[in-house]
């Protein structure tokens, strides 16, 4: 297939993927047709199931290509030296992971009971739990090796429990990572890591 071909079918896929999950947001995963998703595209429903031929199809498609930064993290992170430097850049990258893929983590939280039948939860959580691996220190005692942990989850609760604090955005998310990266900072240090 030529590069523009590619490139356009590439492009009618993404704004298939985007518009179900906008769909998927407004009313529900099960809520939405294909037919609606189709709808809202202005394209007839053979058109999107030469794409897709499911909403599950979308949905883990959505969730693989969203997704894949996190995993290209933990293969660049298990790469590098287990330093105080490469676990703040691992909070820093995650941290930019979150904000780029913000639509679906706010899909995959408020459709938990879809995610987990999907089995998409599953692999989210192994992905998180690999990144887990890399940022504690598996020698570090037991409250150093929870601030790491705790690190991740504190990107996490910045994307979901505090979006209505702070009127800025930007600010908030700044302030998520300076406490996330100061998790990271004091478990490391309390390791005796350097």
């Amino acid at each position: 297939m030529d590069g523009t071909r590619q490139r356009r079918r590439g492009n009618t896929r993404r704004r298939i993927q985007d518009v179900a999950l906008e769909l998927f947001a407004e009313q529900g995963y099960e809520k939405t047709s294909l037919r609606e998703i189709a709808e809202r595209l202005e394209v007839t429903k053979a058109a999107l199931y030469y794409h897709f031929k499911t909403k599950e199809e979308i949905l883990v498609s959505i969730f693989e290509d969203l997704t894949q930064p996190i995993e290209d993290l933990i293969e660049w992170g298990r790469q590098q030296p287990h330093t105080l430097a490469t676990k703040q850049e691992i909070i820093r990258r995650y941290a930019d992971t979150l904000a780029e893929a913000t639509p679906l983590f706010r899909f995959m939280h408020e459709n938990q009971a879809t995610v987990r039948d999907l089995r998409i939860g599953e692999s989210f959580k192994a992905r998180i739990h690999s990144l887990r691996d890399i940022i504690v220190d598996p020698d570090a005692d037991l409250v150093d090796q929870v601030r790491c942990a705790s690190a991740i989850f504190t990107l996490h609760a910045g994307m979901f429990l505090l979006q209505d604090m702070g009127d800025d955005p930007e600010e908030k998310n700044k302030a998520v990572l300076e406490v996330a990266t100061d998790l990271v900072t004091q478990a490391h240090r309390g390791a005796g890591g350097s």
